[in-house]
């Protein structure tokens, strides 16, 4: 009997650590939320500062999609908001800078960037609730997502130009807050809100 419990230690010590650090495993990729900005312990590939005047940022952000449902529940669903999210990977992200000034600005840009992917997931979530019929292919939001990343792509690139990554602290204020306000139009289209029914035109 002693034996077995034995052989039991090892295995209990390895589910306990698996279930103290499940969560904040976990924890290193989170969804979007209004109430949250972006800081330097979320860049936890972050790099020691280095010399002369390279500086670059890489938010690991993304809009992720997926669904599990029958012919029957897919032919009745067009809310699918709560399957859209725009998550951030912590261990993903990275900032190298010269120094603690220029990483600041990175960090504002990133979250730009952040809020700008949640502008397009919520486009995505519009487009969708829009052109989603009773009879639509389970495939039918593929083309709808290419067109709303190939547009975010376009548009996050000229983000970092207008505003040299984030340098020109002005212009990005002004972008980020068009960006916001823009969020603001797209209000039931959140990943937890229920979009209204358009009346229908007698």
């Amino acid at each position: 009997m002693k034996l077995l419990e034995y052989k039991l230690i090892p295995l209990l010590i390895c589910l306990f650590f698996l279930y103290a650090t499940g969560p904040v495993l976990g924890q290193n990729i989170f969804d979007w939320s209004p109430e949250y900005t972006l800081k330097k312990s979320d860049f936890m590939g972050t790099k020691a500062y280095v010399s002369g005047e390279v500086f670059t940022v890489h938010a690991a952000s993304t809009i992720n999609f997926s669904y599990h449902m029958s012919n029957y529940e897919f032919m009745l669903t067009k809310n699918f908001n709560s399957k859209v999210s725009t998550t951030f990977n912590r261990t993903a992200s990275f900032i190298i800078a010269p120094d603690s000034a220029t990483e600041n600005k990175l960090i504002n840009f990133a979250q730009t960037q952040f809020d700008l992917l949640e502008l397009y997931a919520r486009k995505f979530r519009k487009s969708m609730f829009e052109n989603k019929k009773a009879f639509s292919d389970p495939g039918f939001y593929q083309i709808l997502y290419d067109q709303v990343m190939e547009e975010y792509t376009v548009k996050v690139s000229d983000l970092s130009q207008l505003t040299n990554l984030g340098m020109a602290e002005a212009r990005l204020a002004e972008q980020h807050k068009e960006i916001l306000d823009e969020i603001s139009t797209l209000a039931e289209f959140c990943k937890e809100c229920k979009p209204r029914k358009k009346k229908k035109s007698n």
